[in-house]
């Protein structure tokens, strides 16, 4: 290949758009229960909020920049963003498409009925007169639209209806007026059930179409010729992460305050809108043509989550119960537990496992008297915390406890501001994360005095100390006594306590502004040397996110040298594999299932040795360069065999896997093997075996004991 042609590479938020519809294939696909399909559609939704209030928002502002700022990109904003719109515009085409003609017609075969206002009979006419008067009529808020007037304020992602009206007095020769009315559904429920037609059903109305139907009643002047819903995403970017000085935590609460009414990054609005309605909108509001992404009639569907409470067992999912760690939580006493983790490591694997095991590593470490230190890094965190509770009372029982806590985890800064305020009361020692560094790393630390000696244990995870996450993530953490782990751990900690530099260079984990990244080149390197001496030489990668130019260029390197490379990303692949000269050996699959893939786990093949890693991180500029995070490896050999087993199964995958290419088709990665492989129900027997069998090893024991 000559050198002077460029590595094959796809941009990051182009293959986030193409993860995203990965999610919109969840929903279309009719094996997928219907309320789960439901649920997926609004994932998708919730998805791209988010992706346009802080990808977006960036690329816009790019847009805006000098010419001599674009020439240092090395991409042209107008391009992606151009391609954005496409990819976008496609996308809601097909999600109104799976909305209207699957979902909605399969829910009324079930007895579930979605009504617009013109579908209702007399008595739910009656009903939503009297439901918009005794509880809307607070909240809603009516404007007329007047040329040349101040605009009024749009919040960001609420729901508007204009309103396309002419003067009654007029005799229907005046001009066209515009109006807004904000529908409250941040006040009240998007889905009010009305009284059924007849029995056996169930009928609902979402609350933009009563809206609608008291339009009229709002302005009474005027002749209501048609609505149509309208939506603003503002930028929800802080633009604070490359600040090197002054308070951060307050330089959070200000801008905290002001995301709510940052710039648009996106104005959805009904396609069926009139060209002159919408060019009267962009004018009022001063939005450009970059902003404009139409939609069907209704928009924030992330709200369809709550609309599939109203189906019955049969239109969901069959429940998976979480699979209690035995060794674990059969611990009769806090004695019991300690000496559990110090015989061997402990893989848990939620959801598959239950998360009691590691939320009772800090409730016993708080109740426990010969328990010294307790420490955890939180970046995000439930809203009602066992794991944060148990912190406060170890503080109470006289224990040192230390929190650091990330303030600039996106989206969840208040609720870790919110959460800081209330470990600091309760003498919880807290230390908020410094500007230009964020701390990603899922470790917890304990320190218990055993014989007179300390003794330390901690928790590595790939996930946060998050016990509602921790139910639909599926992760890995592993509970040890390791001291080649523990020590590294402690000095961890005392990094984020003191900010100083330890002393001592890590030897076992992998740390983030450390040795991280040139730690991974060196295990990919290894892998490389083996291939070019005509040794087995693989690498297997399962992640979130494939991004970082130097980790892509070490891929591709490898696969020219003759390594098998093997890559499991559920999101953003930037690397294009099977391009000849580049990337031959290399195959690429994202599966997407009713639990969200979150863990990362990397095996080197080292000779046979079989190096294997689990990570806080993904391969991702961010993450290997600007972020405090943690690889640590696997020295149980049962753990190795078990995360070598659930790889096996993720690659087997014939049902939810996709292969990830340069036309991002997203094509299924059907086999034609006689038995479907469904890796997510596949690991949930598996984890089921591996329980039974080591509870038939436990009773085995105490039997010959």
């Amino acid at each position: 290949m000559p050198k002077t042609t460029a590595p094959p590479h796809i941009h990051r938020d182009v293959s986030w758009l193409s993860f995203n519809n990965r999610v919109l294939q969840e929903a279309k696909d009719p094996a997928v229960p219907l309320a789960e399909r439901l649920k997926f559609l609004a994932i998708y939704s919730n998805n791209l909020d988010e992706y346009f209030r802080v990808r977006v928002a960036g690329h816009r502002n790019l847009l805006r920049v000098g010419k001599k700022t674009k020439r240092e990109l090395d991409y042209d904003p107008k391009e992606v963003m151009q391609r954005i719109l496409e990819i976008v515009n496609h996308q809601q085409l097909e999600f109104t498409r799976i909305f209207e003609q699957e979902i909605i017609p399969q829910l009324s075969e079930h007895g579930i009925h979605l009504l617009r206002r013109l579908d209702l009979n007399d008595e739910q006419e009656e009903f939503v007169e009297d439901y918009f008067h005794d509880h809307m009529l607070p909240y809603v808020q009516p404007v007329l639209l007047v040329r040349g007037k101040i605009r009024p304020f749009l919040e960001n992602a609420g729901i508007y209806l204009s309103i396309l009206m002419r003067d009654k007095d007029l005799d229907g020769e005046g001009r066209s007026e515009y109006a807004l009315v904000k529908i409250p559904s941040d006040q009240l429920p998007r889905f009010i059930e009305l009284p059924a037609q007849q029995r056996d059903r169930r009928d609902f109305i979402m609350l933009d179409d009563i809206v609608r139907q008291s339009v009229s009643w709002m302005f009474p002047g005027y002749e209501i010729q048609d609505t149509y819903s309208i939506k603003l995403t503002r930028d929800a970017e802080l633009y604070i992460d490359d600040e090197f000085s002054g308070d951060l935590v307050s330089k959070i609460r200000s801008s905290l305050a002001k995301r709510h009414v940052g710039p648009a990054s996106r104005f959805v609005y009904d396609r069926t809108m009139p060209n002159k309605m919408l060019r009267f909108l962009m004018h009022t509001f001063g939005l450009e043509k970059f902003d404009l992404f139409p939609e069907g009639r209704y928009h924030n569907n992330f709200d369809f989550f709550k609309f599939t409470g109203f189906a019955d067992d049969s239109l969901k999912n069959e429940p998976l119960p979480p699979i209690p760690y035995a060794a674990l939580e059969d611990a009769e006493t806090k004695d019991e537990f300690w000496s559990a983790i110090r015989e061997r490591d402990h893989l848990i694997h939620p959801p598959f496992h239950s998360y009691e095991s590691v939320v009772r590593f800090f409730e016993h470490a708080a109740a426990d008297p010969d328990v010294t230190h307790i420490k955890i890094i939180q970046y995000r965190v439930a809203g009602r915390s066992r794991i944060m509770k148990a912190l406060m009372r170890a503080v109470q029982a006289g224990k040192q406890v230390f929190a650091f806590i990330e303030v600039k985890a996106r989206f969840d800064e208040e609720a870790n501001l919110s959460w800081g305020e209330k470990l600091e009361k309760a003498g919880v020692r807290v230390h908020y994360s410094w500007p230009g560094v964020k701390v990603h790393s899922k470790l917890a630390f304990v320190r218990r005095v055993e014989n007179g000696r300390g003794t330390t244990y901690t928790y590595l995870g790939t996930g946060n100390f998050h016990e509602d996450t921790a139910k639909i993530y599926s992760d890995l953490g592993i509970l040890t006594a390791d001291r080649r782990l523990t020590n590294e751990v402690a000095r961890v900690f005392s990094y984020l306590e003191t900010s100083k530099r330890p002393p001592q260079d890590f030897k076992h984990l992998l740390v983030g502004k450390f040795n991280l990244t040139p730690g991974l080149i060196r295990l990919v390197d290894d892998e490389i040397a083996a291939a070019r001496a005509g040794k087995e030489a693989r690498i297997v990668l399962k992640m979130n996110s494939l991004q970082d130019d130097l980790m892509i260029q070490k891929l591709y390197e490898a696969s020219q040298a003759g390594v098998e490379v093997r890559l499991i990303i559920r999101g953003i692949c930037s690397l294009v594999p099977g391009v000849p000269g580049f990337s031959d050996n290399i195959q690429v699959i994202s599966i997407v299932d009713r639990f969200l893939e979150h863990a990362r786990i990397f095996h080197f093949c080292a000779g046979g040795k079989n190096k294997l890693y689990l990570s806080s991180a993904d391969w991702m500029t961010r993450n290997l360069f600007h972020r405090i995070e943690t690889c640590f490896p696997v020295y149980d050999e049962r753990i190795k065999q078990k995360l070598l087993q659930l790889l096996d199964v993720q690659w087997a995958d014939n049902v939810k896997a996709r292969f990830i290419d340069a036309d991002s088709t997203n094509t299924y990665k059907r086999t034609g093997a006689d038995m479907a492989v469904r890796s997510q129900i596949e690991t949930y027997h598996s984890v089921l075996r591996w329980e039974m069998r080591e509870r038939a090893e436990r009773e085995e024991a105490a039997e010959v004991e």
